[in-house]
This record gives structure tokens, sequence and C-alpha cells, in this order.
């Protein structure tokens, strides 16, 4: 699993979350909801600063996005892309190599 974090997401983060170099963002699952990956369970971010069971991270502009050990099942083999919704205002997931979910 990759993990990649695009430059407008990261401004979001800067901006709306207020984040600054040092800071540590997990991204963990969250038993409601849907996701293109798993239905039933969906995807969100914390401030963490505790990442010794990372399994997955990506820097950028001194800030740490990362996946603990116990979330990678989420992922089903899928790399995670974060990238920003200009419509929406917010981040949204994109799972990458992901298969169609059937209706």
């Amino acid at each position: 699993m990759k993990l990649n974090v695009t430059d407008a997401a990261l401004k979001w983060f800067k901006d709306d979350v207020e984040l600054e170099s040092g800071d540590k963002v997990r991204f963990f699952v969250q038993i409601y909801g849907d996701s293109a990956v798993r239905e039933g369970y969906s995807l969100a971010f914390t401030l963490d600063r505790d990442d010794r069971k990372k399994a997955v991270e990506y820097e950028k502009d001194g800030i740490e996005f990362y996946v603990n050990e116990t979330d990678v099942w989420f992922f089903d083999d899928h790399d995670l892309s974060v990238e920003y919704d200009e419509d929406k205002d917010e981040v949204v997931f994109n799972y990458i190599g992901q298969k169609k979910r059937q209706a």
C-alpha cells in the first residue's frame, strides 16, 4: 500500500486544520459510513503524534501522514491518494487500483 497527499489537499490541511511542519496526521477506520473499498466502514483522520505503530507513511513539507498497522486491512491492497475536492471544499479519499463494488 502506498499513501499520497496531493498539493491541493496539503494546502487544505494547512489552511483549514492549521497544520504546520512537525505535525502528524493519522488516517484511521471508522465503523460506520461507506467507502469504495469497504461497505459499512469509512476513513477519517486525526492529529496524533504517536506514530510508533505506523505501517505506511508519507511526508510533505514537514507534515507526516500515516496509517497504523491495525488499519491496513481496510484498504484491501489499494493505494490511498488524499485529494482536495474544490466543490465540496474538503479532502476526499481516492483508492487507487480499487475493484468496483457491486451495488
